[in-house]
């Protein structure tokens, strides 16, 4: 059940706006979906964790449980900007730039950094997203969406995450779940 319909509300913060912006991760779907004004606005198709969902330190699972966009990072770069420590390096994406970095993990365009907001689920402690560095961020435009293989981020295509960040603000409540339907 999409969670604009359960009632759920944001732990430690009481009810949750309804109609502010909002994210939906689905895992099993490899699915992220937007909701703005209490409505679905658009689906995206994203790559998660090649090891499946998790929350453990060094799992390189994707976390699940409620979330909220910590940091927003990249504003203004350009398409394929290669940030590196959460700052652009002044490289963009390339075959070449890949050809010379084999296996590097790339973080391309914008970072939605993830706290989590359930203790002992995905904060603090072992199982702390934030502590993780689990982002929804850019990846090479050649790079599969719809399949997990992801270190634990939420990947996503570059022209994606570039929308999807103006639209986001910091605060904005992310759900990762598995089979949401």
């Amino acid at each position: 059940m999409p969670l604009g319909e359960s009632g759920d509300t944001e732990i430690g913060r009481g009810p949750i706006d309804r109609a502010a912006p909002r994210i939906e991760v689905d895992l099993t779907r490899q699915e992220l979906a937007f909701f703005d004004g209490g409505a679905e606005i658009r689906r995206y198709p994203v790559s998660t964790a090649r090891n499946g969902p998790g929350e453990r330190q060094n799992s390189e699972c994707t976390p699940r449980g409620r979330h909220v966009v910590r940091a927003r990072i990249g504003a203004g770069l350009p398409l394929g900007a290669v940030l590196r420590g959460r700052r652009p390096t002044g490289e963009i994406y390339s075959a070449s730039l890949a050809r010379d970095n084999p296996g590097r993990d790339w973080i391309l365009t914008r970072i939605l950094w993830l706290s989590g907001c359930e203790p002992g689920r995905n904060r603090l402690g072992d199982v702390d997203s934030m502590r993780r560095f689990i982002y929804i961020h850019g990846t090479p435009d050649d790079e599969p969406m719809g399949e997990p293989r992801s270190h634990g981020c939420i990947r996503m295509r570059n022209a994606d995450i570039a929308e999807l960040f103006d639209k986001v603000p910091a605060g904005t409540i992310v759900d990762i779940r598995e089979g949401q339907g």
